[in-house]
This record gives structure tokens, C-alpha cells and sequence, in this order.
């Protein structure tokens, strides 16, 4: 009789089964399957396996965005340093990490993504809950960085934070994509320019200090 890890096992190996025959079948059709019944025949599983596991393609394409993001989590949380990070350090490393584990899939990414029908504002409905779980995540940093001051607390602008991130997060997706320079360094250089922009923008300015000057006289009349 199987042991329950034993039986866990095998579930999870059947779901990694299901997403890497699905990017296969992307990168050799350059599109998605037409039809489950045929998809999980060629996977030699039977239909109601694969409804164990996902309910459409689309579930599958929304799996792999989640599963690129929380391996690039594992990846930068597991080193020591980076609990010792600024806000700043911690978004540049969560970049770098992300990139390199969207160079695993560039071909199968390219394949469904680098239409020129693809703009920053037009986000693919399968990315959505990667998206919440980045905004999660760069909700933490941003807490992290006003705590420190780092990162200075504005009437409503604070609120948006998190949605800035991740804009800039997309642009550097959509650069990446289109990057043809050796070793994606081009991608690189945008990775550090716009963060140092986000954060020096985000970061306490000469106008929040004449604010706060200013507000102090009046309040000491």
C-alpha cells in the first residue's frame, strides 16, 4: 500500500509532468493545444487527471508565471545577505534573480509573448495572479523601506507603490524580450537605471524636506 508521501510524490510529479508537456507543445506547435481530451492523450493520462490538477490551458499558463516567481523568492530569500539588503538592494535582487529564471523559458516566453500586439498596459489575463503575489511581495519592501525612511511616506502617491513596482517589473519583461545584446546586457543596464530612478523617485526629495521645513515654522508660530 502507498504511503501518503509516496502518493504526494507522485501527484506532484503528474502536475510538473502536465506543465512541461505543455511548454513543450507550445515550442514545437507555437501555440497552445487545441483540445484537453488530446493534450492528456499524448501525456498517455486520461482527461480526469488532468482536471485534477488544471481546470483549462489557461490555469497552466497562470501556474507557470507563479511557479518562475516563487522560485526566484526561494532563490533570493534562501541567501543570508539579502535579509541584510536596503529596500532598494532587495527589488534589484529580486530583478536579476527573475531574469535568469526567465531565461529557462525565453523560447517558450518568445513564443507567446513577444507579439508586437504585447504593450506595457496590455497585461495577459494569466499573469494576473502573479501579479498579486509580486504586489505582495513589493508591499513588504515597501513597508521595509519607510520603515528605514528609505522611502518616504506621501499622501496617497504612498498608496500606489506597489503598482509603480510593478509596472516597472512588466517594462523590464517586455525589454528583456526585446533585448538581442550579448549576455542580455542591455537588460541589465535598464534593470539598475530604472531602479535607481523608482527609488530615488520614491526616496525622500529636496521638495519633501522643504515641505517638512516649511511645515515646521508654521506649526512653531
Amino acid at each position: 500500500m502507498e504511503t501518503t508521501t509516496a502518493k504526494k510524490a507522485a501527484k506532484k510529479d503528474l502536475r510538473i509532468v502536465i506543465l512541461e508537456g505543455y511548454k513543450n507543445y507550445v515550442l514545437e506547435h507555437g501555440s497552445a493545444p487545441k483540445s484537453v481530451f488530446k493534450f492528456a492523450k499524448d501525456l498517455k493520462m486520461k482527461e480526469e487527471e488532468f482536471y485534477t490538477y488544471f481546470t483549462s490551458f489557461e490555469s497552466i499558463k497562470s501556474a507557470i508565471w507563479v511557479e518562475i516567481f516563487d522560485e526566484t523568492i526561494r532563490q533570493v530569500e534562501s541567501q543570508e545577505i539579502f535579509r541584510e539588503y536596503s529596500a532598494r538592494e532587495k527589488f534589484l535582487s529580486f530583478l536579476f534573480t527573475w531574469i535568469e529564471e526567465l531565461k529557462k523559458n525565453r523560447s517558450y516566453l518568445l513564443s507567446l509573448y513577444e507579439s508586437k500586439s504585447q504593450t506595457l498596459m496590455n497585461l495577459p489575463k494569466e499573469a494576473s495572479e502573479f501579479k498579486q503575489k509580486f504586489k505582495d511581495f513589493a508591499n513588504e519592501i515597501v513597508l521595509e523601506g519607510k520603515e528605514t525612511e528609505e522611502i518616504a511616506s506621501r499622501p496617497i502617491i504612498s498608496d500606489r507603490y506597489d503598482e509603480a513596482l510593478w509596472f516597472q517589473t512588466w517594462f523590464v519583461f517586455r525589454y528583456w524580450l526585446d533585448d538581442r545584446s550579448p549576455k542580455f546586457e542591455k537588460t541589465d543596464a535598464a534593470i539598475e537605471k530604472s531602479v535607481n530612478l523608482a527609488f530615488d523617485l520614491m526616496g525622500k526629495s529636496a521638495l519633501d524636506s522643504f515641505l517638512d521645513f516649511a511645515k515646521f515654522l508654521y506649526q512653531s508660530k
